[in-house]
C-alpha cells in the first residue's frame, strides 16, 4: 500500500479522538444495571439517538420519547442535560497523532456523526477538535454514515480526491462506506493499529 499516494485523511470523533460512552451518567441516574440496560433497549435507543447525529432537534426527540413513556420524562431529559459527561476525556495518543500530521503539513478534515449542538459543545471541551481544516458533522447536513452520500458530501466540500483519502473510523459499517465512496479506510481499535496502518500507506509516524 506504501505505494499509494495518500494525499488527505480524514478522522472519525467518537472513540476516536475522545472517548464517549452513556452508561457513564445513568450509572447514576438510574443505578439498577437491569434497568438501565432496559432503558437503552427501549426508550433511549441507539436509533433515537442517530437520529439527533441526522439533523433532528433535541426538543422533538425528546417529546416523542415523552409522549410514548411519560413516566420516564425525567430520563429521558437527563440524556441531553448530561450530555458532556458521555465524552469524559480524549484520548490522547491519537489526538497526539493527529496534530502531529497536521504539523507535517498534511490535509487533516474530520467527519463525524454528532448533533449538530453537541459537536460545538465537544469543540468548546477540545480545542484540539478545531486545527483540522474543517469538518462535516452529520447533524448540520443531515446525512449520517455509512450513507456513501455523506462521504461524497465531505469529498465535495473539501475538494477530496477520492483514491487519494484515508479515512480512520472505530466502526467497520462506517469503514466499508467510505471504501464504497472510493475512498481507503482503517478501522480504529487502538493508536498502535493506527500507527501501523499509516506506515502501511507510507505514512510514518
Amino acid at each position: 500500500m506504501s505505494s499509494i499516494e495518500i494525499r488527505h485523511i480524514v478522522f472519525d470523533i467518537g472513540k476516536v479522538l475522545i472517548h464517549y460512552n452513556p452508561n457513564l451518567p445513568f450509572s447514576r441516574i438510574i443505578p439498577d444495571e437491569a434497568e438501565r440496560q432496559w432503558f437503552f433497549a427501549n426508550v433511549c435507543t441507539h436509533d433515537w439517538n442517530i437520529e439527533q447525529d441526522r439533523g433532528r432537534s433535541w426538543e422533538e426527540a425528546e417529546a416523542l420519547l415523552i409522549k410514548d413513556h411519560p413516566e420516564r420524562e425525567e430520563h429521558i431529559r437527563a440524556f441531553r442535560k448530561h450530555w458532556q459527561e458521555m465524552v469524559p476525556h480524549a484520548y490522547v495518543e491519537t489526538v497526539s497523532l493527529m496534530e502531529n500530521l497536521i504539523a507535517e503539513g498534511r490535509d487533516v478534515t474530520m467527519l463525524t456523526n454528532f448533533a449538530s449542538d453537541t459537536f460545538r459543545e465537544a469543540q468548546l471541551l477540545y480545542p484540539f477538535l478545531t486545527m483540522p481544516r474543517g469538518v462535516t458533522v452529520s447533524g448540520d447536513v443531515g446525512l449520517i454514515k455509512p450513507d456513501v452520500a455523506i462521504y461524497e458530501a465531505h469529498a465535495r466540500a473539501f475538494d477530496l480526491d477520492p483514491p487519494a483519502t484515508l479515512f480512520i473510523d472505530d466502526s467497520m459499517p462506517n469503514v466499508e462506506g467510505a471504501r464504497l465512496a472510493g475512498w481507503h479506510a482503517v478501522h480504529f481499535t487502538d493508536p498502535e493499529k493506527l500507527k501501523a496502518d499509516l506506515a502501511a500507506y507510507g505514512i510514518q509516524r
